[in-house]
């Protein structure tokens, strides 16, 4: 049987009606954007991390950052917890892989960052471990996920994607980031 090519466009669309009609997440991503601003003008930086789909969203966020997004501006500050393939294997193979972002977190990340984990399930142990690392280092921490926040939502502040479905949480997913490089990018270089 051949998928409904309509269906996965009407079920994304519906997705991100639900979005645009909730006032509360319109206001979380607003507050992120915020915050993120707030903590590169204090000098920090945007950490990013995720697993598979949601690493490869974090990469581009991160990018849109340290590169450019909607004008050419100087570069922010930004980084993508396993990014370096080498930590990645030293950490998982010494410590687990529920270690590799938490303990590369340990190593970079300071009180004036701003950290953005990212699961679709919100349920990544790795994920919930670097969320209390962040946390025992006073590293404000806001995360991206869906299927009615999973267990991350009791240990952060979340925006979540009204959505059960992977394929549609991801896809809100870069939509919620690339609007909060875009107002990042207006709020530290235009105000």
């Amino acid at each position: 049987m051949k998928p409904d090519i309509k269906k996965s466009i009407n079920d994304s669309i519906i997705v991100k009606q639900r979005l645009l009609s909730d006032r509360e997440l319109l206001d979380k991503i607003s507050n992120l954007a915020e915050v993120c601003v707030a903590s590169l003008r204090r000098d920090g930086k945007v950490i990013f991390a995720g697993n598979g789909g949601s690493f490869a969203d974090a990469q581009h966020l991160s990018a849109e950052l340290t590169s450019r997004f909607m004008f050419d501006r100087e570069p922010l500050s930004s980084i993508v917890l396993g990014a370096n393939s080498s930590a990645i294997s030293a950490i998982g193979n010494d410590y687990g892989y529920t270690e590799v972002f938490s303990r590369e977190l340990r190593g970079i990340g300071r009180a004036n960052d701003i950290f953005i984990p990212i699961s679709t399930s919100g349920n990544s142990e790795n994920i919930l471990n670097a969320i209390s690392v962040a946390k025992s280092m006073r590293i404000q921490t806001v995360g991206m996920t869906g299927n009615m926040g999973g267990k991350m939502s009791s240990l952060s502040d979340c925006i979540v994607v009204p959505a059960q479905d992977t394929a549609r949480i991801q896809e809100c997913h870069i939509l919620i980031g690339h609007i909060i490089c875009e107002f990042i990018e207006h709020l530290y270089f235009k105000t």
